[in-house]
C-alpha cells in the first residue's frame, strides 16, 4: 500500500484536484426533478415534473411548486400519491386503446413513430412487446430507463415523413403514432411500406394538428366538438382509403397537455395488397 506520504508533489496534487472536483459534485445542489429521477421516484423527468406541478412533492416539509427547485443535499423529499405507471401519462392513452381494440403486443416487433419520452413505447414493452425500434426527430427525449432497456432500439433526429425503407432491419408487425405538429396523413403513407403484412397500427389523433389554423381556439385547443367529430371521421376514412381496415375509435381517456380531447384510432394493414 502505498501512503499519501509516500506520493510525489504532482501524485498529490492531482488527487487534491480530483478530491475537490467530486466534493463540489456531491454538494451542488440538484434539481428537483433530476433528484426524484436519480432518487427512483420516477422514471422520467417529465413524469417527475408533472408530479410537482400537481403538489405531489414536498422538500422539507414545505410543498415544492417548480421542477426546478434545487434541493440541498441531506434534505427530506417526500411523494404522496398515485404514481404513474409508464415514463409519460402517453402511456396510459396507449392502455387504453390496446384493451379497445383487443390488440396484444406480447411477443411482439413494435414501431414507435413520435416516441419522444417514451410513454407508448414503455407501454409496449410492459404489454410484453419483444422489441422496440422507437423512431423520433428529436434528440435526448426517451427516458434513461428506456434509453438503458436492450428491448429498446431508439431511432434519435429521424424525420419519419420520409422514413428510409431500410432503417428497420426486420419488419414490425405492431405500430404506434403520437404526432405533434404535423397531421397523422404526412406521415402514415410512408411507414406503411417497413411494416408487415397483417401489422396492425394504434394512432393518436390530436386534432389541434389535423383541423387547421381556423379550427384551434385560445391556447391551442378546438373547442368545437362537432368539429372534432367531423375531423376524426375524415381522417379514419382517408386511412383507410391507404388500404388499412378498421378496427376501432375511442376518445383517450387522457386529455392532451393544453386539455385537448384527443382520439385513438385502432387499423390493420391487409396480409395481401389489394389489387
Amino acid at each position: 500500500m502505498v501512503s499519501s506520504a509516500d506520493r510525489s508533489e504532482p501524485d498529490r496534487v492531482r488527487l487534491g484536484v480530483r478530491s475537490s472536483l467530486l466534493s463540489n459534485l456531491r454538494e451542488r445542489p440538484l434539481r428537483l426533478d433530476q433528484y426524484l429521477v436519480r432518487s427512483g421516484y420516477f422514471r422520467s423527468r417529465e413524469q417527475a415534473r408533472r408530479a410537482v406541478e400537481g403538489g405531489a412533492v414536498s422538500v422539507a416539509g414545505t410543498a415544492a411548486s417548480k421542477p426546478s427547485h434545487a434541493v440541498p443535499d441531506g434534505a427530506a423529499v417526500e411523494v404522496r400519491g398515485v404514481v404513474e405507471p409508464f415514463v409519460s401519462r402517453a402511456g396510459r392513452k396507449l392502455a387504453a386503446a390496446l384493451d379497445a381494440f383487443a390488440i396484444d403486443p406480447r411477443g411482439r416487433v413494435c414501431l414507435d413513430v413520435g416516441a419522444s419520452t417514451g410513454g407508448f413505447t414503455d407501454c409496449l414493452l410492459q404489454r410484453g412487446a419483444t422489441r422496440v425500434y422507437a423512431v423520433d426527430v428529436g434528440h435526448d427525449q426517451l427516458a434513461p430507463t428506456l434509453r438503458a432497456d436492450p428491448r429498446v432500439v431508439s431511432f434519435e433526429g429521424v424525420n419519419a415523413r420520409r422514413l428510409p425503407g431500410d432503417l428497420l432491419p426486420e419488419a414490425p408487425d405492431l405500430a404506434t403514432f403520437d404526432l405533434s405538429f404535423i397531421s397523422v396523413l404526412k406521415v402514415v403513407p410512408s411507414v406503411l411500406p417497413v411494416l408487415a403484412p397483417g401489422a396492425e397500427l394504434v394512432i393518436l389523433l390530436k386534432p389541434q394538428f389535423e383541423v387547421g389554423p381556423a379550427g384551434v381556439g385560445k391556447g391551442g385547443v378546438v373547442r368545437d366538438a362537432e368539429l372534432r367529430r367531423r375531423v376524426v371521421a375524415q381522417r379514419l376514412a382517408e386511412l383507410e382509403a391507404l388500404g388499412l381496415e378498421g378496427i376501432g375509435c375511442i376518445e383517450s381517456p387522457v386529455p392532451g397537455m393544453s386539455g385537448n380531447r384527443e382520439s385513438l384510432v385502432g387499423l390493420r394493414r391487409p396480409r395481401e395488397d389489394r389489387a
